[in-house]
């Protein structure tokens, strides 16, 4: 039922909200309130970032196999509340607040930092429970034996990214603008009341929601085929494959997961099905040494998944630049609106990602779906896996820009002897474009691979998928950072101020996009290739 997904993703859109009204900022906050280095900032933000997006493993176990997803939802909001609530207090409340003397002038104590960063992971943990539950818990909301609810499945993963960006709208502009010209306790306080809202808002549906039972620990059932096929890895696989071993009922053994259709590919783990006289002790079955189609099929998609996954990665340390680099590098620019002396803060430029996505999700879902339709045949005008390619093929352009206006922004730098010049005078807003295309390939790409996870996952492991799309996010930061560090550590030798310095007019973080650009064009490539190679998954009947 739409209005029970719409209602179920309000605490994902106010978490949204909560979460880049503390993030979006995050990096000048390092650097400024608890005096970072650039490169330290970055780092920092960027390894926080990725804890965020790794902790849905835990959030996703827990849902999948004993909570289920309204409770994990429930659960971890409670921590997300507390970290929030610590942070704003940290920033706000004298005594643990770090001391600063005049506007970039800051000397935090080791507890001051050490309570921001405590507040900051709690965040991290709740926040866990969260993403990889909210948007497989909106699409649960539809019934697939409902033909006019299925059609509008396709359409629920790209207005429920768009409602993300909204929250993300509002935290980039107002509360960004409010932590730089009023404080940081009001910045980092208003989130925390959005994150409350958000709770009494998903806690409003509680009677309404359709809730799938958790089938139990996916990752039990995964070694139980891997143990299998490798006990039997001297047994054949016969040639007829209906004698695999299945259930006879018309569910499958697993609690809320329909049947899978076997496939020809990755055969060596059907010798888990292959039932031989060993595999029944005392009339049960042992599921580590015998397991059903289905089971095997689990770990299957699993399998295929994982290149498809993989990709994700650069294309997400793509997109972490607008929360260190693009940040960092529009400080040094003109930051004034006009010819007045109203100053748009640097991180507010991710507004223009924000304003991107609320472009073109509309335009995908109205325009080029009914058009690519036509062409193709296919029901939702382009597969999930060319959606995504064309993602990452418009990712490789926002480096491409980024670089080329760091470029020019440099070469004016040295003309004109700007070199201390804390901002020159080249508009922030050439900054617009890169993040523009940011926005636009993350219509594509991750508004496809919040479908793709979602379908191509087994019914069970549907909290499991959407966790492994995320942590793409988590290992692209952790990138991203492991080469900020590297290219940083290898650039700053003998006196030389090195890429990514403190004044960025000494670097040259250009180099630094088109070493990205460069890893864009070979994970594409990459991508194309096992794309080619996937298998889309086929269940047999329906769960309702």
């Amino acid at each position: 039922m739409f209005s029970l997904s719409i209602l179920s993703t309000g605490n994902e859109v106010c978490e949204r909200l909560a979460y880049y009204g503390m993030s979006t900022n995050l990096v000048l906050y390092f650097k400024h309130q608890l005096n970072q280095h650039s490169s330290v900032a970055a780092t920092n933000n960027q390894n926080w970032g990725g804890t965020c997006y790794i902790t849905p493993i835990i959030g996703a176990f827990l849902a999948d196999s004993y909570l289920g997803r309204y409770w994990t939802i429930a659960c971890f909001s409670i921590v997300y509340i507390i970290g929030m609530t610590l942070l704003a207090l940290s920033a706000s409340v004298r005594g643990i607040r770090p001391r600063c003397y005049a506007e970039d002038n800051c000397n935090p104590t080791e507890v001051q930092s050490a309570m921001t960063f405590l507040a900051l992971y709690l965040i991290a943990l709740g926040t866990g429970g969260i993403k990889p539950c909210v948007s497989s818990y909106g699409a649960d909301q539809f019934d697939d034996t409902d033909e006019k609810e299925k059609k509008h499945k396709s359409s629920f993963f790209n207005w429920f990214y768009l409602s993300i960006n909204i929250g993300a709208l509002i935290a980039g502009s107002v509360l960004v603008w409010v932590q730089d010209n009023v404080s940081w306790g009001w910045g980092l306080g208003i989130p925390a009341i959005a994150m409350a809202i958000a709770v009494c808002f998903f806690f409003s549906g509680t009677c309404l929601y359709r809730n799938q039972v958790p089938g139990g620990s996916p990752v039990t059932r995964l070694f139980q085929v891997l143990v299998a096929s490798i006990r039997k890895y001297k047994v054949a696989v016969p040639a007829n494959k209906s004698v695999l071993h299945e259930t006879a009922d018309k569910e499958s053994n697993i609690k809320g997961s329909r049947k899978i259709d076997h496939t020809n590919d990755l055969s060596f783990f059907d010798k888990a099905a292959v039932e031989i006289e060993t595999d029944q002790l005392k009339g049960s079955v042992n599921p580590w040494r015998l397991c059903t189609v289905t089971q095997v099929e689990e770990l299957k998609a699993i399998i295929r998944l994982l290149p498809v996954w993989a990709s994700g990665i650069i294309f997400s340390t793509i997109c972490s630049q607008m929360g260190s680099l693009f940040v960092l590098q529009g400080e040094r620019m003109d930051t004034h609106v006009g010819h007045s002396n109203f100053k748009i803060p640097a991180a507010s430029l991710s507004i223009f990602d924000t304003l991107s996505v609320t472009f073109w999700v509309p335009i995908y879902d109205r325009i080029i779906v009914p058009v690519t339709r036509k062409f193709t045949g296919h029901k939702n005008g382009l597969t999930q896996l060319q959606r995504m390619g064309i993602g990452l093929f418009i990712s490789i352009f926002a480096m491409v820009v980024a670089a080329i206006l760091e470029h020019e922004r440099l070469k004016m730098i040295k003309r004109h002897n700007y070199y201390e010049l804390k901002e020159m005078p080249m508009t922030i807003f050439w900054q617009v474009p890169q993040y523009f295309l940011v926005g636009c390939a993350e219509v594509f790409t991750c508004i496809g691979q919040l479908e793709f996870f979602y379908e191509q996952a087994p019914d069970a492991m549907r909290s499991f998928c959407s966790a492994l799309s995320l942590t793409t996010v988590a290992l692209g930061s952790y990138l991203s950072s492991l080469l900020v560090t590297i290219v940083s550590n290898a650039t700053a030798k003998n006196g030389k101020s090195g890429w990514i310095p403190d004044n960025l007019n000494y670097g040259h973080i250009d180099y630094f996009f088109w070493i990205l650009a460069a890893l864009g064009v070979f994970n594409l490539g990459v991508y194309v290739w096992f794309a080619n190679w996937y298998t889309y998954k086929k269940a047999v009947g329906t769960l309702r």
